[in-house]
């Protein structure tokens, strides 16, 4: 019988188990599936050492934008920064190649990033958090990769997504020409910023807690580099400032505790990288283009990875959610 197409597979974790052991010259190793997201991410061990295999999605990540990310952390990782760095194969290769039913999927062995999640974090983490983010950052500026990755601007984070998810909302046309009117507000706010004198280079852009661990206050490690692209470097801080915000509108920290933890933080990277005021200011506009940009993300991946939470419940959910970060008090 013929084979029938798929567009999204699962790769078998035992087969993935013994073509890593053969690649990557392993013994004694066990893979189990993590993740089934935006890309499978599994766990691949054994009794000395423990790593990350990572399988994209073309329909999410070409083959030119993975050897970007891997070309960006493994700058990184030359330089001293603290990250989940790619792992290079018996033959000096860091991307495998799978024939999946959907076609060729691409995977890469990433070192694992030791210790674990910490959400409530002491001021030890925040400082050294800051320290390091502001390492990163300082060799992120200075350095200009030879692959594509998207770029964070006014046009990707703001007038693309309000276009893309329009037919999302369907009768939701109170919530939309909220966006919509936003929209117009912050990149007209923006326009008027000496946008010149911010820091500029790659960027994580996803730089929550979930995409940092902490082994104690003295080690932490970044991983999940998959959306890093070009912008402005206010787009981390912003988004770091954002679990605070989470924090507070969820009732667990208080607005003054949230501005506390956030303002060590920013002070432990101002003593490694300087950030304007300006910048600081700017937070709530980025901030919403962060939102807008995701917004477009979960719209465009609803059919791939099955995000059975993209509904009407969920818009009007992130509308009000939005809403609440445009009125917050910074």
């Amino acid at each position: 019988m013929e084979i029938f197409p798929a567009q999204y597979s699962t790769l078998s974790a035992s087969a993935l188990n013994i073509a890593l052991q053969k690649a990557y010259g392993l013994n004694d190793t066990t893979c189990r599936l993590l993740i089934r997201n935006v890309s499978d991410t599994y766990i691949l061990e054994n009794e000395t050492s423990k790593y990350i295999f990572k399988i994209y999605r073309d329909a999410h990540r070409s083959l030119e934008e993975i050897k970007g990310e891997l070309a960006l952390l493994n700058v990184l990782k030359e330089n001293g920064a603290k990250v989940a760095y790619p792992i290079t194969d018996l033959e000096g290769q860091q991307i495998q190649h799978f024939q999946a039913i959907e076609g060729i999927r691409n995977g890469v062995l990433f070192a694992y990033a030791k210790g674990e999640v910490a959400y409530n974090l002491s001021d030890e983490q925040l400082a050294l958090l800051g320290t390091e983010m502001a390492k990163i950052h300082n060799i992120t500026s200075s350095v200009e990769l030879p692959f594509y990755r998207k770029e964070y601007n006014v046009q990707t984070t703001l007038f693309d997504p309000i276009k893309v998810i329009r037919p999302a909302f369907g009768n939701l046309e109170a919530e939309y020409e909220y966006l919509n009117n936003t929209v117009s507000f912050v990149a007209e706010e923006m326009s008027k910023l000496d946008i010149n004198k911010f820091g500029y280079g790659y960027c994580h852009y996803d730089f929550l807690p979930k995409n940092f661990h902490f082994e104690n206050a003295e080690n932490i490690t970044f991983f999940d580099f998959d959306f890093a692209g070009k912008g402005y470097l206010i787009n981390d801080i912003t988004s770091f400032f954002i679990h605070y915000f989470l924090e507070n509108v969820s009732n667990k920290i208080s607005v003054e505790e949230a501005k506390r933890c956030f303002a060590v933080f920013v002070a432990h990277y101002s003593a490694i990288r300087s950030l304007s005021d300006d910048e600081l200011k700017s937070i709530k506009l980025f901030g919403f283009g962060f939102w807008m940009f995701y917004f477009q993300f979960h719209f465009e991946q609803f059919d791939d990875w099955s995000s059975i939470f993209f509904n009407e419940r969920f818009i009007k959910g992130r509308v009000a959610l939005i809403k609440q970060w445009m009125e917050w008090d910074f």
